[in-house]
């Protein structure tokens, strides 16, 4: 409203400011349920640690299967190689030794009647044609 002619005093514009509240003191229903619900709370917070542990301890345990299942999966791959180098140095070994064998006799028939003309008999091959062939006697 503009102001009047009339009036001799000035007038205050007031704002009007809202009243702050009071707390109120809690009743004894509204503590038991503040309880109840703080009980609740932390009986969720309890639950998710719970939840977050066994989720970590089965983190764990996958971890340790995981590392059970690689360290088999290199003693097998070692293992298999082993054996077939043991195979290849079996058959190697059963070879020279059927060589050595073979050599042995051969050795053996030296010392044997009539060894010398044997041995002769063998090395005629290994004279060349064209060489001249000396018999020690």
């Amino acid at each position: 409203m503009p102001p009047l002619l009339a009036e001799t005093g000035p007038t205050y514009s007031r704002r009007i400011r809202p009243r702050k509240r009071k707390a109120r003191p809690l009743s004894p229903t509204k503590t038991r349920l503040d309880a109840a619900t703080v009980a609740s709370t932390l009986q969720l917070q309890e639950q998710q640690r719970d939840l977050i542990y066994s989720f970590i301890a089965l983190a764990m345990k996958l971890g340790f299967l995981l590392i059970g299942t690689a360290s088999l999966v290199k003693l097998g791959i070692a293992s298999h190689q082993r054996v077939g180098r043991y195979a290849e140095l079996s058959n190697v070994l059963e070879g020279e030794t059927a060589r050595l064998l073979r050599l042995q006799e051969r050795f053996d028939k030296l010392f044997t009647v009539g060894g010398d003309r044997r041995l002769m008999d063998e090395q005629d091959h290994w004279i060349a044609p064209d060489r001249i062939r000396v018999v020690w006697r």
